[in-house]
C-alpha cells in the first residue's frame, strides 16, 4: 500500500501529463470538425474558378496535418513550462479563439460558400497564429518556432483565397 506521500506525488504526475493527452485530442478534434465541414463543401469546390498555383489537395492535407501536429506540440511545451497567470491564461484563450477560428473559416468558405468573408476570415486567422508566437515567445522559443509554418501557411492560404474570392466573383 502506498502512503500518502507517495499518492500525493502520483496525483500531481498524473495531473502534469493530462495536458499530453487533453491537447492533442483537443487539436485533433478541430482538424476533424474542419475536415469534416470541407469535405461537405468538396462538390461546390470542384465548379469553382482556382488560381493555376493551387496546391493539390495531397499537398493540404499534408500541410494542414503537420501544422496541427506542430502545434499540439508547441501547446505542450507551452503548457509544461509556463507559470500560471495572466499570460498563462491569454494565451490558453488564444489557443482556443485559434482553433475556433480555423474551423469557422471552413464552414465560410465550403459550406456557406461566403468568399469574401472567407477571405477577412482567414486574415483573422493569421492575425491569432501571430499573437500565440507572440505571447509564447517569452515562455519557450522553441513552441513559438513550432507556429511559424502555421502562420507562412495561413498567409499564403490567405492570399489563396483572396484570389479564389477574385476570380468568381
Amino acid at each position: 500500500m502506498d502512503s500518502w506521500r507517495e499518492k500525493i506525488i502520483k496525483s500531481k504526475n498524473m495531473k502534469i501529463k493530462m495536458h499530453f493527452v487533453f491537447i492533442p485530442l483537443a487539436v485533433f478534434a478541430v482538424a476533424i470538425l474542419g475536415n469534416w465541414l470541407t469535405r461537405g463543401g468538396m462538390d461546390w469546390y470542384e465548379t469553382i474558378s482556382l488560381p493555376a498555383f493551387t496546391p493539390p489537395g495531397s499537398i493540404i492535407g499534408a500541410v494542414w496535418t503537420t501544422i496541427f501536429v506542430l502545434t499540439a506540440i508547441s501547446a505542450i511545451i507551452f503548457w509544461g513550462k509556463a507559470s500560471r497567470g495572466r499570460r498563462f491564461s491569454w494565451t490558453v484563450v488564444f489557443f482556443i479563439l485559434n482553433g475556433l477560428i480555423n474551423i469557422f473559416w471552413s464552414f465560410l468558405f465550403f459550406n456557406r460558400h461566403l468568399l469574401g468573408a472567407a477571405v477577412f476570415e482567414a486574415g483573422v486567422l493569421d492575425l491569432s497564429v501571430i499573437a500565440l508566437i507572440i505571447l509564447i515567445w517569452p515562455v519557450s522559443r522553441l513552441a513559438s518556432i513550432l507556429l511559424m509554418p502555421y502562420v507562412a501557411w495561413t498567409t499564403f492560404a490567405t492570399y489563396l483565397t483572396y484570389v479564389v474570392w477574385s476570380l468568381n466573383r
